[in-house]
C-alpha cells in the first residue's frame, strides 16, 4: 500500500468517531446551571456511551435571549443537535439520544422540553482541513 493511502485510511478511521454536540435552549437555563456545566455533562453523558473517544467529542451551546418559540410561547427549553459520523446503529443513536436527555433531564427537573435528534453526516462527503 503507498505510503499516502496508509494515512488517509487513518485519517479516515479517525474522523468515522468525531461527534458534533450543539446546545440550543433559552437564556434561562443558564442562570439554573453553569454553562460549563452543562457542556461537560453532556460531553460525559456522550463519553459514557463508550461510542466515541472522548478526546474527539465537541460540544457548544447557543443561548437564545429573544426571537424563540416552544408551543407558541416563550418558554425554556434544551434542544440537542447531535451530528455524528454515518455508521452507528439505530439502537446505538437510542442509546446515545435517552443518555444525554435524561442527563439534562436531572439537571433540569423544571424544564418541561428537552429534547435531542441524532444526524448522521457522510464519510464520503466529509472534509476537514488535514484531509486537503
Amino acid at each position: 500500500m503507498p505510503k499516502n493511502q496508509k494515512s488517509v485510511l487513518t485519517l479516515f478511521k479517525h474522523v468515522y468517531i468525531m461527534p458534533h454536540f450543539v446546545i440550543d435552549c433559552s437564556l434561562h437555563i443558564l442562570e439554573l446551571q453553569e454553562p460549563d456545566t452543562i457542556t461537560r455533562e453532556v460531553h460525559q453523558a456522550a463519553n459514557n456511551t463508550g461510542l466515541f473517544d472522548e478526546a474527539d467529542i465537541k460540544v457548544r451551546l447557543n443561548p437564545f435571549k429573544e426571537h424563540y418559540l416552544v408551543g407558541g410561547n416563550k418558554g425554556d427549553f434544551i434542544h440537542v443537535f447531535a451530528n455524528i459520523m454515518e455508521g452507528r446503529t439505530t439502537a446505538q443513536k437510542a442509546n446515545l439520544s435517552k443518555a444525554i436527555v435524561s442527563k439534562l433531564k436531572s439537571m433540569f427537573p423544571e424544564i418541561s422540553f428537552i429534547a435531542i435528534n441524532v444526524n448522521d453526516f457522510e464519510k464520503a462527503t466529509y472534509c476537514n482541513r488535514n484531509m486537503v
